[in-house]
C-alpha cells in the first residue's frame, strides 16, 4: 500500500470541496503557507497529502480555504481508516485497494463509491492526525509551542488561529433527505440509510434507536393510562403493571442489541476494526513508537493518568455530588414552606404554589447539568486520554453519575424517607414534564429561531445584491460558517437515558410517564431532524457498531428499576396488610420477588442472542476465511 502513495498528484483539476477551514482573520502568511503545505505534502515527509484552494469572494482572498482529495487518495484513505464496503458476493469486507475491483459498484471512474460523509471521515481523519516532527513553535506565532507528536489541527484550534473545520452540506441530497425525512407529518420509519449515507452511523444509530425505543414505548403508554384511570390509589394493582414495565424494560433492550447488529453489518461498521484505534487529537506526550503497530505517535505515563483521575477528577466528582445534595434539602424546605402556605390560605393561588418548588428545582437541575458537563469535559481532555473511545467512557461516566443524582436523588429521598406517595407523584410528573419543555427549547426551538433569523439576514443581503436564488460556493460557505456546531449525540442519549429512568424506576406510581415520553419523542424525532438539517453545520461522519456505553447505562438502569419498584410494592399499605405480625416476613417475600425477576431478567438477556442467527454466521465464515487465507501465507 505504502508504494500507492507515490503515484498521487497533489494537483487535480476536477477539485470536488469537501472540508471547510476557516482561519481567524489576520493570520500571518508564513503561517498559512507552513500550514497548506503541511496538508498538500506527501506523506512520506509528514503530509496530508490532500488538496487545497483559496476561497476566493467579491472582497478577494478570505482566510476560508476549501479541503478535498483525489479520488485515488480517498480510496488509499478508506483503506487506512479500514472502511468496509459490499463486496459482489453480497458479503461485508474490509476495504483495501488491491482487491477493489472486487467490491460492489466499484469502476475507476465511479466517484460515487464512498458517499460525501465517507470521503469526509477521511479527509477529517488525515487533518487530525497532521503532527509536529521537528518544529518547535507554530511559525509566526512564537507563544504556540509545538513538540514531535503534538496535533497540529489541535495546537492551532487551542492557540486561536484556526477558527473551525466543518464538512460542507451537499444542498441537493440535503433538500431530498429533508423532504423524506421530516418534510411531511407521516406514520412511518425514518429513511435511516439515507440519514447514514448523508451524516453517518453515528447519528443514523441514534434516530434508530430514538424511533426504535418510542414505538417500545407505546405498549407501556397503551397499558399506563387505564391504570392511571381506574386503579389510581389501588397498589397493589400496580404489582402487574410494574411486574411487565420490568420484564419489558429487559425485553427491548435485548431485541435492540439484535436490530443495531441487523444496522451495522448491513453498514459495514459491526466488522470495522477499532483494537488500532488512532490516538484522539486532543492527545499530547512524547514523540515514540507504538509496540503493536509499530508506528510513530505520542506516548504518554498511565501512572500519570490515573493519578489525575484518581487525586483530582473523584474528588471533584464527589464534590459536585455534595453540592446537588444540599441543593435538593434546599428543595424540600420550599415543598414544606408550599406546604404550611397552602394549608393555612385554602386558595386556588396556594394550591399552584404547590407545585412552584418543584417547577423551580427542574429548572435548577437542568442548569446544574449543563454546567457539571462543561466542567467534566474540561476535567476528561485534562486527564488526556489516548483513544475517542476511553475519552468518551469516562466523560459519559462522569455525566451519568451526576445526572442520575441530581434528577433522581429527591425521587428516592421522598419515596424511602419521607414515605409520601403523593408527593413522589407530583414531583414525579412535573420534573418529567419540565425537563421535556425545557429540552425542546433549549436544543431546537431556541436554535431554530437563532438560525431563522440569521438566514433571515443572509437572504436579505442576497436580494440587494440581485444574486440568483441558488448558492454560490462562497455563499454557502459564509451562510454554514455561522451555523452553530452539533456536538454530537451525547446530550441526547443522556435525554433519553433519564427519560427512561423516569418511566422505569417509579413506574408503579406513576403509569403515565409513558405517555408523556411517547408524546415527547414524537416532537423529539421531527425537531431533531430540522436542527441536523437546518441549524446545524454538517457534522463529521463517525463510524460505530453500536452506542457504546448508553447500552451498558440502559441495562444499569433497568436493574436499579427492578429494586425500586419491589420495594415501593411493598411499601404499599395493601401489601403491608399481607403481614400484620412480620415485617420480616414482608422485607424476605419482597426481596425473594426482586431476586426472582432478577434471575428472570438475566436468563432472558442470556436466551435472547444479541446477533441474528444469519449475521452470527456471516461473521463465523469471514472469520473462517481470514484464517484460511493466514494458513496459505
Amino acid at each position: 500500500m505504502m508504494e500507492s502513495w507515490s503515484f498521487l498528484d497533489p494537483v487535480e483539476s476536477n477539485f470536488r470541496p469537501l472540508v471547510v477551514i476557516e482561519l481567524a482573520k489576520g493570520t500571518k502568511e508564513e503561517t498559512i503557507e507552513w500550514f497548506t503545505k503541511r496538508i498538500v505534502d506527501k506523506k512520506a515527509n509528514g503530509g496530508a497529502q490532500l488538496l487545497i484552494k483559496p476561497l476566493v469572494t467579491e472582497n478577494g482572498v478570505e482566510n476560508i480555504y476549501l479541503v478535498g482529495a483525489s479520488h485515488l487518495r480517498l480510496l488509499l484513505g478508506a483503506e487506512t481508516v479500514g472502511l468496509v464496503k459490499e463486496c459482489n458476493d453480497n458479503s461485508m469486507r474490509t476495504f483495501t485497494y488491491s482487491s477493489r475491483k472486487t467490491f460492489k459498484h466499484f469502476a475507476d471512474d465511479n466517484h460515487n463509491f464512498l458517499t460525501m460523509a465517507e470521503c469526509q471521515y477521511i479527509i477529517k481523519h488525515e487533518l487530525e492526525n497532521l503532527r509536529a516532527k521537528n518544529e518547535k513553535m507554530i511559525p509566526g506565532y512564537p507563544q504556540a509551542k509545538l513538540y514531535p507528536g503534538k496535533s497540529i489541527v489541535r495546537r492551532l484550534l487551542t492557540s486561536g488561529i484556526l477558527v473551525q473545520i466543518f464538512p460542507l452540506h451537499d444542498r441537493e441530497e440535503l433538500k431530498k433527505l429533508c423532504h423524506s425525512w421530516y418534510g411531511r407529518v407521516k406514520i412511518g420509519y425514518q429513511p435511516l440509510d439515507d440519514i447514514r449515507c448523508y451524516f453517518g452511523e453515528t447519528i443514523a444509530l441514534y434516530f434508530g434507536f430514538l424511533e426504535y425505543f418510542t414505538f417500545a414505548l407505546i405498549p407501556m403508554a397503551v397499558i399506563g393510562i387505564p391504570y392511571y384511570m381506574f386503579a389510581w390509589e389501588d397498589y397493589d394493582k400496580y404489582v402487574m403493571f410494574a411486574t411487565f414495565n420490568l420484564l419489558w424494560s429487559t425485553v427491548i433492550l435485548e431485541v435492540w442489541k439484535r436490530i443495531c447488529a441487523i444496522l451495522t453489518y448491513r453498514w459495514g461498521t459491526l466488522l470495522m476494526k477499532r483494537q488500532f484505534e488512532e490516538p484522539r487529537p486532543g492527545f499530547h506526550g512524547v514523540l515514540g513508537i507504538n509496540p503493536v503497530t509499530g508506528r510513530e505517535e505520542p506516548v504518554y505515563s498511565s501512572i500519570k493518568r490515573q493519578l489525575r483521575i484518581y487525586l483530582v477528577s473523584l474528588p471533584f466528582v464527589c464534590l459536585c455530588l455534595y453540592f446537588s445534595l444540599y441543593v435538593m434539602m434546599i428543595y424540600f424546605d420550599l415543598e414544606q414552606w408550599a406546604l404550611d402556605y397552602h394549608q393555612e390560605n385554602e386558595s386556588n393561588f396556594s394550591s399552584l404554589m404547590l407545585y412552584v418548588p418543584s417547577i423551580i428545582y427542574a429548572v435548577v437541575i437542568e442548569i446544574m447539568n449543563r454546567i457539571y458537563r462543561y466542567a467534566a469535559e474540561f476535567l476528561t481532555s485534562w486527564e488526556n486520554h489516548r483513544l475517542e473511545s476511553s475519552y468518551q467512557n469516562h466523560l459519559i461516566l462522569k455525566v451519568l453519575v451526576f445526572n442520575f443524582l441530581n434528577c433522581f436523588a429527591s425521587l428516592f429521598y421522598i419515596a424511602f424517607v419521607l414515605f409520601d406517595m403523593k408527593l413522589l407523584r407530583q414531583s414525579l410528573a412535573t420534573l418529567l414534564i419540565t425537563s421535556q419543555i425545557l429540552n425542546q427549547f433549549a436544543e431546537s426551538l431556541f436554535p431554530y429561531w437563532l438560525q431563522k433569523r440569521y438566514n433571515r439576514r443572509m437572504k436579505k443581503q442576497m436580494c440587494s445584491k440581485k444574486t440568483d436564488t441558488d448558492l454560490s460556493l462562497s455563499e454557502q460557505v459564509n451562510m454554514e460558517k455561522e451555523m452553530g456546531t452539533y456536538f454530537g449525540t451525547f446530550d441526547d442519549y443522556l435525554e433519553l437515558f433519564l427519560q427512561f429512568g423516569y418511566v422505569s424506576l417509579f413506574s408503579c406510581v406513576y403509569p403515565l410517564a409513558a405517555v408523556f415520553a411517547v408524546l415527547n419523542n414524537i416532537t423529539e424525532i421531527y425537531s431533531d431532524a430540522l436542527k441536523m438539517c437546518r441549524v446545524y453545520k454538517r457534522p463529521f461522519a463517525e463510524p460505530t457498531a453500536n452506542i457504546g456505553v448508553w447500552q451498558l447505562a440502559f441495562e444499569t438502569m433497568s436493574v436499579i428499576s427492578v429494586v425500586t419498584n419491589c420495594i415501593l410494592i411493598g411499601m404499599s399499605p395493601e401489601v403491608d396488610a399481607l403481614f400484620p405480625d412480620s415485617k420480616m416476613d414482608l422485607v424476605l417475600t419482597v426481596a425473594l420477588v426482586e431476586h426472582l425477576l432478577l434471575a428472570i431478567k438475566f436468563i432472558m438477556a442470556f436466551v435472547i442472542p444479541d446477533k441474528p442467527r444469519d449475521i452470527q454466521i456471516k461473521l463465523a465464515k469471514l472469520e473462517f476465511e481470514s484464517l484460511e487465507a493466514l494458513k496459505q501465507q
